[in-house]
């Protein structure tokens, strides 16, 4: 890494509970590109305040982690089509005071539905439906799947996120089986539900493919649960690679060679 000077570019990430993977895969390609950027992650004690240091400070941009995908819409500038689309913000890019905001999570999905090869005429649960289940939603509609079940205690959210894809809700997995699972909830994640397992043992060994969008752990108990069963699986750490790399694309403008990409994802998990 450079020595920090005053024309270092800032880039941070605003989450709940940060990790250190977002800012170990950035700060990597900035130091194998020659970029005189440095990443930073936070969590924010006040998210309005934290979004206004973005402009005030000169911020390029900014990352955006659960719980805060959907609370910051109103403290942007701009909606991209990628984050209007879902009404969910994973990034910010900051132009000159403008703040405009992106959903990278939605092409990182997307991209695995197709490199998995997981087609059409599947089933699937999905848990969740705060702002990485949007985007999962939406990669799961625009691949055409149509057989989805929204699962989410919360039925306001749950039908609404259903209704928008034309998905079935329901408030628990009891009784329902699919080929493809998907936890897009925060159990499994590292701190106070990294005991929990998102789907039964009973509903895995039902199912083809197991899906987890959490990244830190990228072995949850959902995804240690799956490959003991045997099945197909796509981890997190899959998801943060590729949305991380369009965010990295986002900030600096330069595109990463494909094996820069996984040695930084490598590293950022070391």
């Amino acid at each position: 890494m450079p020595i920090l000077n005053k024309d270092m570019t800032l880039c941070i990430s605003l989450a709940a509970r940060p990790s250190n993977i977002g800012t170990r895969f950035h700060n990597y390609l900035y130091d194998a590109l020659g970029l005189n950027y440095v990443y930073k992650a936070f969590a924010p004690v006040d998210l309005g305040q934290a979004v206004a240091g973005i402009r005030g400070l000169g911020i390029r941009g900014a990352a955006v982690s659960m719980p805060y995908k959907e609370d910051v819409i109103t403290m942007v500038d701009v909606m991209d089509a990628s984050a209007a689309a879902i009404d969910s913000v994973n990034t910010i890019v900051n132009d000159a005071g403008v703040l405009t905001a992106y959903n990278t999570d939605y092409l990182a999905v997307a991209r695995l539905l197709a490199a998995h090869r997981i087609p059409a005429g599947a089933t699937v649960l999905l848990r969740g439906s705060g702002g990485m289940a949007k985007a999962v939603a939406a990669a799961l509609r625009d691949a055409g799947l149509t057989g989805v079940w929204i699962v989410a205690r919360n039925e306001a959210a749950g039908r609404a996120l259903a209704g928008l894809y034309g998905f079935a809700w329901r408030p628990a997995v009891a009784g329902l089986a699919a080929d493809l699972l998907i936890n897009a909830t925060p159990l499994g994640m590292a701190g106070a539900d990294e005991a929990a397992q998102s789907f039964a043992d009973a509903t895995v060994r039902a199912a083809h493919v197991v899906f987890d969008v959490v990244a830190q752990p990228a072995e949850t108990p959902l995804i240690r649960a799956a490959r003991a069963a045997g099945k197909q699986v796509i981890t997190g750490a899959e998801v943060i690679a590729l949305q991380a790399e369009e965010q990295f694309v986002l900030y600096t403008g330069v595109r990463p060679s494909p094996e820069l990409v996984r040695e930084a994802s490598e590293f950022s998990r070391r």
